[in-house]
């Protein structure tokens, strides 16, 4: 299977942070959820695949190019969709779509007006008169209209109702019904991703928790509920992290390695980062080793 997107031992380093040895492999004809706390590096890994910063170490490549050196050639396969809206705030819909069609020679301004109509855009309304959900729906819209091959979209749905979000998914999984075209979305509501994205990479403090199949995550983690005492029995290799309530105690564990008379109920893949983000807080149980 050839590969929309492929980081390998990508890290860049600044004063305050540091992004370590990347690994991430998008298969083409697919949806890749990008997820993790703020500060945790989704951005930065965004920047670099659009060579807008310099990596320090490892490679990336876009469609089967380099970055550094293929990204020119490659603008009219790639729609990028940023948490900001870039267009000036002066221009209307319509200059946007005159502007584009001198940048895209693969343009297509009547997709570009189907899409306006779709999301309700005004094409004379200046972008500064937009809402914030608006000017997203209008760069969605833009990458939307062009020879896109990969989408890489940063926060996409962010600022949108929930009847619009289902549309801006909906949207997405037709694009992708064309199996030369894949989607690396970064964002927030993990419920958003869990419906749409073939898989999950999670990044924590600048590096790759997992980046694995969405089905396989949910197949191999689950939530067992029990008491402090049944979770000082398990193998402290098969919990992940746990929380305390008044009626016992909560863990993520690997459900499939669990041993026992134990009922494992099952996660979600916001639960799964939740768990992962916050086990280094809380105070460590002694496990049975």
């Amino acid at each position: 299977m050839s590969e929309a997107l492929k980081l390998v031992n990508v890290s860049k380093h600044y004063k305050d942070f540091s992004l370590k040895q990347v690994n991430l492999s998008l298969p083409t004809g697919c949806i890749m959820g990008f997820i993790g706390e703020n500060g945790a590096g989704k951005t930065t890994t965004i920047k670099l695949i659009l060579d807008l910063i310099k990596r320090d170490e490892g490679s990336i490549s876009v469609l089967g190019k380099d970055n550094l050196t293929g990204l020119k050639s490659m603008k009219e396969n790639i729609g990028v969709v940023m948490e900001d809206c870039f267009f000036p705030e002066n221009l209307t819909a319509e200059n946007v779509s005159r502007i584009l069609r001198g940048i895209y020679s693969t343009w297509n301004e009547d997709r570009f007006n189907f899409y306006l109509g779709q999301f309700s855009i005004s094409a004379k309304k200046p972008i500064k008169d937009y809402s914030k959900g608006m000017k997203m729906k209008l760069s969605i819209a833009a990458a939307l209209s062009h020879d896109s091959k990969l989408l890489i979209l940063d926060e996409p749905t962010n600022g949108l109702d929930p009847v619009i979000r289902d549309e801006i998914l909906d949207v997405f999984l037709e694009f992708i019904q064309d199996e030369s075209h894949s989607i690396f979305i970064s964002s927030h509501i993990i419920s958003d991703l869990e419906k749409v994205c073939d898989y999950i990479s999670f990044i924590h403090k600048g590096s790759i928790v997992f980046s694995e199949s969405k089905d396989e995550l949910l197949d191999s983690y689950g939530i067992l509920k029990c008491s402090e005492k049944d979770l000082h029995s398990i193998d402290s290799k098969v919990v992940i992290g746990y929380r305390k309530n008044h009626f016992g105690v909560e863990a993520l564990v690997l459900k499939n390695m669990i041993r026992g008379n134990f009922l494992v109920e099952r996660t979600s893949i916001e639960e799964i980062m939740l768990f992962y983000t916050n086990r280094s807080k809380e105070k460590q149980l002694e496990f049975k080793q």
